[in-house]
């Protein structure tokens, strides 16, 4: 199954991508802060590891965005496809499996698993 890094810049990213290259597994790179992620794509991902752990609610742009303050999903999701910026990044995603932040634990049961080539 293909595996996708969702990223911006930063450390966690390329512990993320060094973890991968380490192990010779082959990745799509997205840059979510040039090119955004879709409507799907975040969907997918906030059914694996909840809406609440998408959001970089320690972030200062997100405490002063108007979705720090909303309940409604649809309106968060919106926003995060709107200002990629607040999400927490990297996220790792394998199907329907994702992980937010760098989760070598996990990342490593996903190789164990045979569930990434």
């Amino acid at each position: 199954m293909g595996l996708q890094i969702y990223c911006g810049k930063g450390f966690d990213t390329q512990k993320a991508e060094r973890f991968f290259k380490e192990r010779r597994v082959s990745y799509q790179r997205v840059d979510v802060l040039r090119y955004g992620i879709g409507k799907r794509e975040l969907e997918s991902v906030a059914a694996a590891v909840g809406l609440e752990a998408l959001c970089d609610r320690q972030s200062k742009a997100f405490r002063e965005s108007v979705i720090a303050y909303t309940q409604n999903r649809d309106a968060i999701l919106a926003g995060l496809m709107e200002k990629p910026h607040l999400l927490r990044l990297p996220i790792v995603r394998c199907g329907k499996l994702a992980t937010v932040g760098v989760c070598p634990d996990v990342w490593t049961r996903w190789l164990e698993e045979g569930l990434v080539k």
